[in-house]
């Protein structure tokens, strides 16, 4: 039995890189695995995946950025689960561009991706984690908050730094019903990352040049298993931080 048999972590974005990654390690633990997002097929890619590590794991599609259909999604995870112990926040629409000329519809989605999502899924989860003796959630942030020069990243950095002071203070609020809250700010090889590093091969040179690790995280054994100590019991006085899985690149002060 893994450390995680009986817990079920719902794992948003989980069709693919990252999300997939975190599943993937919570699974080998032992965790039933809600899988969330927009695209069945990838849903249904990541259960059986899932399925193979000897767990049981359902999709459930939801485009997050229609933040009024969570509550819903949350219900049905628990009416078809049997609880929730363990939510991941992943699943996010990216803004990228200088302020002058950055697209008010991508700002918005960046927005509603970003902190309204999480806060809902949030609201959502917390009376079944309250049900079930306390619970996890693991926010997903960036580096980007803290670049030095953050040109073209501004809106999402700020996005994230919602997310990354949502995460603090239910961290704070719900400390009492059993809860931590903790965000991770990840470098991994993800589909969007790989297409990124493929375009611009010596922008790409230079980001893994500044990363002392010398590397690129891996979905899983990177980023994954950080995730899985995150929620385990050996972590269980830590909460309301903010970690960096970047190999030593950010400097969070």
């Amino acid at each position: 039995m893994g450390s995680l048999t009986g817990q079920v972590a719902l794992v948003t974005g989980a069709g693919q890189g990252v999300g997939q990654g975190i599943a993937l390690a919570l699974a080998t633990e032992g965790a039933d695995i809600a899988v969330v997002g927009r695209t069945a097929a990838k849903l249904e890619t990541t259960c059986a995946l899932l399925r193979e590590r000897g767990v049981k794991a359902e999709p459930f599609v939801c485009d997050i950025v229609e933040t009024g259909t969570i509550p819903a999604t949350v219900a049905e995870v628990v009416a078809t689960m049997g609880g929730v112990d363990i939510l991941v926040n992943n699943a996010y629409s990216g803004a990228y561009g200088p302020l002058l000329t950055i697209d008010d519809d991508a700002v918005e989605r960046s927005f509603a991706s970003g902190p309204f999502a999480t806060l809902a899924f949030m609201k959502a989860c917390h009376p079944h984690f309250v049900a079930r003796g306390g619970g996890h959630i693991v926010n997903l942030v960036t580096s980007a908050m803290v670049r030095w020069d953050p040109t073209t990243y501004g809106v999402y950095a700020a996005a994230k730094q919602a997310v990354r002071s949502l995460t603090r203070t239910a961290a704070v609020e719900w400390a009492r019903d059993g809860i931590r809250a903790n965000s991770i700010a990840p470098h991994a090889l993800s589909p969007g990352l790989k297409r990124w590093t493929e375009t611009n091969p010596e922008e790409a040179a230079e980001f893994v040049a500044a990363i002392p690790a010398g590397r690129i995280g891996d979905c899983e054994d990177d980023i994954g298993r950080a995730v899985v100590a995150l929620v385990s019991s050996d972590l269980r006085y830590l909460t309301g931080a903010t970690i960096p899985l970047d190999g030593g690149q950010a400097f969070f002060g």
